[in-house]
């Protein structure tokens, strides 16, 4: 049973709900108020010791460490270095988990690779190399600890089960703590989950996370909150099964988590050889939250998360119940979303089963411990079959890979007929084990985006992915790919002791915190390019409706796929030819219009016929035009963009190509946003987009000081192509002093060049 209370809560003693300040006087005696109580939160207390403003409404934060991927890192100290930065001033970890096959592109993802090292030396960071983790498995098990802030660019950044508040975010928010700066953002509400009961032998802790993802998701219940875990129910939960359910909160939109700490994560730090980072963390005797999400952990199910998002959720059994009409709903859903070859999973429906063709455990979701373990109980003495069906299994870290082996758990996998495979993230973004076309795969990794798995449905390719407990997923391999619940087999799960091997860091990590070593050279291999120069905001500004999207939600994987797109991350030209190529294919051809004709404009040269047309059509309108002096750009629009990833070319990419401007009715979230502020692309909102589309102009005149003085609301106007003026307003929302000042600089680059 999963509920939500509809308004705020006060929560006494750590277990007590009451949900008005009346009914906590009369049943506990505790006399205060909702905004004192607030005060009362784990969140309140983490948040206010990290916080350099004198408002704690008004956060202005600085975080005990940072971490990359070799997806960002590359952007992120170019950025950096572009503003100024001589040395890292706080422990930075560079993992390589993401373009380590190293098998596109020739040599650039090795490149990018000895480029992070000789930025370990050069400004004092931490190297972990290829394959010897993934980002988050590394930051639990060497980086978090209780009352601890980690900021990465990476959406899954959650050690909140560790007791550490941590956020992922676009790469422009580190550049900012690398150059000094701060983190300002107004205080997030704080939402309680609360745990009671133990779950059922055989349901896991994707189970759970895809029951409160398929909660919360949809009705925005958490959006850009933080998810603080309280109640009895914790204590029944095993510490990787805390942080297997801890990284899916990213996929609710919350901003972070946190929860509370017992014995359990004392023992974690012990084990791990950092018992000082071990403190207890719980409400005070009264907190207030700003709502409730109340979890019977025994009445969860075993759960799916059908294509295309982790919020798809039913219940296994419910999808076997009524196979063909959720199996053509999702199918058909997906289909409108596509363009291209067509998602087929009624196939899959035959033999009175459903049929999957490829399961992956992987990564900081699905590849722990304990989750490898109960997959080796389910499948010991069993075999996947020798039909289609595949399993790979994706260890988090070379210590759990180790201790598989060590125990005896991986001979047990790899004798049922599982692949072993490295310590990579391949299988969450598309990059890893691609199924065939047609197929369908079954996962716990941490997403089910469109094109997650690979897929190319532009060129004819398409196969589906949905997400599922590794438990799930082990009993489905014990019967050679047909789905089943894992509460469904009969099996006695052992309890595995774990004992990790830090040596396996010390021999190949490099630490170099603390330690810069500002001679070292940087190691640049060909594909690694500077950013191109920015313009700032102009008085008034021209852009074209490149692109207009009108699906629900626009994930950043559609504004800039993954896969084998990764690999030209560290070239910012290159990778923006593929901005929303598999969404709207003629999006890129259309921007570089725009960003040849502002190009042309800086040089002199006369205006298109088009273009001489629309101002013509605007002095008709009775508006000042000032051509010579106005930046020309292009837009998108979308009803709800930038949901999912934290990566920063979702914006940068549209920058390239020539974007000055997003149109949405609201922003997926606060991490998508802040990336269009930090390169400066203005995230406009607009409640009447029927009054614009595809192709038309919009004119955006005094736009600059509007942004600079964070105006409620700004005059726009669209141009149709028959010269139809068509007036309506935007906001840009709240704006923060220094984000209005980036904007008006052109991106974070420029800002950070003119105030040194």
């Amino acid at each position: 049973m999963i509920k939500l209370y509809q308004g705020g809560i006060f929560l006494a003693n750590g277990s007590e709900i009451y949900e008005t300040q009346a009914e906590l006087l009369q049943k506990t005696g505790y006399h205060t108020t909702a905004d004192e109580a607030r005060k009362g939160t784990i969140a309140y207390d983490i948040l206010n010791r990290h916080n350099l403003s004198d408002d704690i409404d008004a956060l202005r934060l600085r975080f005990d460490s940072m971490a990359s991927h070799d997806i960002t890192y590359v952007g992120i100290i170019q950025t950096a270095r572009a503003s100024g930065m001589t040395q890292f001033p706080m422990p930075y970890v560079l993992t390589n988990c993401h373009n380590s096959l190293c098998a596109v592109g020739g040599t650039i993802n090795e490149d990018d690779h000895k480029f992070a090292l000789s930025a370990a030396h050069k400004y004092g960071g931490i190297y972990v190399p290829t394959n010897l983790a993934n980002i988050h498995s590394y930051n639990r098990e060497t980086m978090a600890g209780c009352g601890k802030m980690i900021l990465g660019s990476d959406s899954h950044t959650r050690y909140g089960a560790l007791g550490t508040l941590a956020v992922g975010e676009g790469g422009g928010e580190l550049a900012k703590q690398l150059v000094g700066r701060t983190y300002d953002f107004a205080r997030p509400g704080v939402i309680a989950v609360y745990l009671t009961g133990t779950p059922r032998p055989g349901v896991g802790p994707h189970d759970v996370a895809l029951s409160i993802v398929g909660a919360v998701y949809k009705n925005g219940y958490v959006k850009n909150k933080v998810m603080e875990f309280v109640g009895p129910g914790i204590a029944s939960l095993p510490i990787e099964y805390r942080n297997a359910i801890d990284v899916m909160t990213t996929e609710t939109t919350c901003w972070s988590s946190i929860w509370v700490t017992d014995d359990a994560v004392k023992e974690y730090f012990y084990l791990h050889g950092r018992p000082q980072d071990y403190s207890e963390l719980k409400p005070s005797e009264v907190a207030y939250y700003d709502g409730c999400v109340f979890i019977d952990l025994s009445t969860v199910e075993c759960t799916i998360a059908m294509p295309m998002h982790p919020s798809n959720t039913f219940t296994i059994h419910e999808l076997q119940q009524n196979a063909a009409e959720i199996l053509y709903e999702m199918q058909e859903a997906a289909n409108k979303q596509i363009q291209g070859a067509k998602m087929d999973l009624m196939s899959k429906l035959h033999d009175n089963a459903i049929w999957v063709d490829q399961g992956e455990i992987a990564g900081c979701a699905g590849g722990t411990f304990d989750n490898l373990c109960a997959a080796a109980d389910i499948l010991r003495g069993k075999s996947c079959g020798k039909g289609a069906f595949t399993l790979s299994l994706y260890p988090g870290s070379m210590p759990v890979y180790a201790e598989l082996a060590k125990n005896g758990r991986m001979a047990d996998l790899v004798s049922a007929g599982a692949i072993m495979r490295e310590c990579f993230c391949g299988p969450c973004f598309g990059a890893g084990d691609c199924p065939a076309n047609g197929e369908f795969s079954i996962r716990h990794t941490t997403r089910n985006f469109p094109n997650r798995e690979g897929s190319k449905p532009g060129e004819g390719q398409m196969s589906a992915v949905a997400l599922m407990d590794a438990r799930s997923i082990a009993a489905t391999a014990a019967n050679g790919g047909r789905l089943t619940a894992a509460t469904d087999i009969d099996v006695a799960y052992t309890k595995t002791d774990y004992h990790y091997d830090g040596g396996i860091y010390e021999k190949r990590v490099y630490n170099g915190w603390g330690r810069p070593e500002p001679e070292t050279e940087l190691r640049f291999g060909p594909n690694i390019k500077d950013w191109p120069e920015m313009p700032a905001l102009s008085d008034d500004l021209l852009v074209k409706v490149c692109a207009y999207i009108t699906d629900p939600v626009t994930t950043t994987d559609e504004l800039i796929p993954s896969g084998e797109t990764s690999s030209y991350r560290s070239n910012p030209e290159r990778l923006s030819e593929f901005a929303l190529f598999r969404r709207d294919p003629r999006y890129v051809p259309r921007s570089k219009e725009m960003r040849q004709a502002e190009r042309d404009r800086e040089i002199g040269k006369p205006l298109s016929p088009e273009l001489l047309a629309v101002y013509a059509a605007l002095v008709q309108a009775g508006l000042t035009c000032k051509p010579e002096s106005t930046v020309i750009g292009s837009a998108i629009f979308a009803n709800m963009p930038g949901d999912g990833s934290a990566r920063e070319q979702a914006a940068s990419c549209q920058r390239v190509m020539g974007g000055a401007a997003n149109f949405a009715r609201q922003y997926a979230t606060k991490r998508y946003r802040s990336n269009c502020i930090n390169w400066g692309i203005t995230p406009f909102l607009v409640e009447s987009p029927e009054l614009f589309s595809l192709g038309d102009y919009i004119f955006l005149p005094d736009v600059r000081n509007a942004v600079l003085e964070n105006r409620p609301a700004l005059n726009a106007f669209a141009v149709k192509p028959d010269g139809t003026v068509t007036p309506f307003t935007v906001s840009t929302g709240a704006l923060t002093e220094p984000e209005r000042q980036i904007l008006a600089d052109g991106c974070l680059i420029n800002y950070y060049r003119g105030s040194c």
